[in-house]
């Protein structure tokens, strides 16, 4: 689940010794980031909510993914998630296809365990009730989490900018690295934590 994924983060947290984070969350990441600034805002100075939600999809969406994962393997759905993870021009020359491979090579069980977590969680009311610098971050052709979807999330927490990165899909650190690390270090700055 997202709160135990909090949990683990929040306990690598104080074996690290770490008091004052920016916590930097893409897509299900960002989910752990606002379970983990719910619930220990004492570390989390601020965010960076990439590509995210306050909840993501619908829980059936999600149960129809891993039953399809169950039954073809990560192969059954490895197409649309390209279509949905980068943008056309970057599927067009081919660079997703380093990517495509990779998630063949995932663990079943594990994508299915991330589709329960992410369809069992709806952090609206909570996430509301966060007042912390947050950047939210979207990417104009993202089929996971489109950008209407990251801004209204944005628009739950107080102190929250929103960002958009045009030509960017679900992963903008891959298929827009310098547009992502600039929007990174502009907030970082912004907030004093660079």
């Amino acid at each position: 689940t997202v709160p135990q994924e909090a949990q683990d983060a929040l306990d690598l947290l104080d074996h690290l010794g770490v008091k004052d984070c920016v916590f930097v969350g893409l897509s299900l990441g960002g989910l752990v980031a606002q379970g983990l600034a719910v619930k220990r805002l004492d570390l989390v100075r601020g965010m960076v909510l990439s590509n995210t939600a306050a909840r993501i999809g619908i829980e059936s969406q999600w149960e129809a993914r891993a039953e399809a994962v169950a039954q073809g393997g990560l192969e059954a759905i490895a197409d649309a998630t390209m279509e949905r993870w980068f943008s056309r021009r970057f599927r067009a020359e081919g660079r997703h296809l380093p990517w495509r491979a990779r998630l063949l090579e995932a663990n079943p069980q594990g994508y299915c365990g991330a589709c329960a977590a992410i369809g069992g969680t709806d952090f609206y009311t909570p996430t509301a009730g966060l007042t912390l610098p947050t950047l939210a971050i979207a990417g104009t052709e993202d089929g996971s989490t489109p950008p209407d979807l990251v801004r209204e999330t944005a628009e739950l927490i107080l102190g929250s900018e929103f960002q958009l990165l045009r030509g960017t899909g679900h992963l903008p650190p891959i298929d827009a690295p310098d547009a992502f690390a600039a929007a990174l270090i502009g907030f970082l700055t912004r907030i004093g934590h660079f």
